[in-house]
């Protein structure tokens, strides 16, 4: 599977981070590769590799149903075709990112996620209160003909009020990981994504 070394509908992010601190870019991944991932997902859930997501850090993490339902799966380099096609995507993008907003982002971590149908996550924000090394936050989403009335809404708390996002198949929601406070709303199928974090240096206070 090859991708262009750039993908024209995530150039927007840098800009619009800087001016708002979110970005929703829809239907940004090819199909194709979309496609592939949410079977990559679905492949690590039936072999019994996605664990019961938790909370915290360290010592502190707890496992918390009544906080957050999903399941989730790191990604690794040389796991999948389909999992270093979007590794080698998201690292173009933390380029482009330190290129125009100078954010000294030094790698990228993330996850599959699966929430079975009517699990949720609360309102939370990504960084650690102990480790402030995560600073963008993308999520990416893996669903196929998803509908409005189907739920799973990842709801942005702005400062202006709330903002509800499908989670459609392709689209790609970036924001400052500190600054923006989020949560997953239940929805009434099973609901695929991708977490991310770029992190800039730093580490544990």
């Amino acid at each position: 599977m090859h991708l262009p070394a750039t993908a024209p509908l995530l150039t927007p992010i840098p800009d619009d981070l800087a001016r708002q601190g979110w970005s929703h870019q829809r239907f940004a991944l090819p199909a194709e590769l979309t496609a592939a991932l949410a079977e990559e997902c679905r492949a690590r859930a039936a072999s019994g590799r996605l664990a019961q997501a938790s909370v915290g850090r360290g010592e502190g993490q707890q496992i918390r149903e009544g906080v957050r339902g999903d399941r989730i799966h790191w990604l690794e380099p040389g796991q999948s075709c389909a999992s270093d096609t979007f590794l080698a995507l998201m690292d173009e993008l933390r380029q482009q990112l330190n290129r125009e907003l100078f954010l000294g982002l030094e790698d990228f971590e993330c996850h599959f996620a699966l929430y079975p149908p009517g699990a949720f996550y609360q309102k939370h924000l990504d960084r650690f209160r102990d480790d402030d090394r995560r600073a963008v936050s993308v999520v990416t989403y893996l669903n196929a003909d998803w509908q409005p009335e189907q739920g799973g809404a990842l709801r942005l708390h702005l400062d202006e009020g709330e903002r509800d996002i499908p989670p459609e198949g392709g689209s790609v929601v970036a924001f400052l990981s500190a600054e923006l406070p989020h949560e997953v709303l239940p929805a009434s199928r099973e609901r695929l994504s991708l977490a991310g974090w770029f992190r800039r240096r730093g580490g544990a206070f």
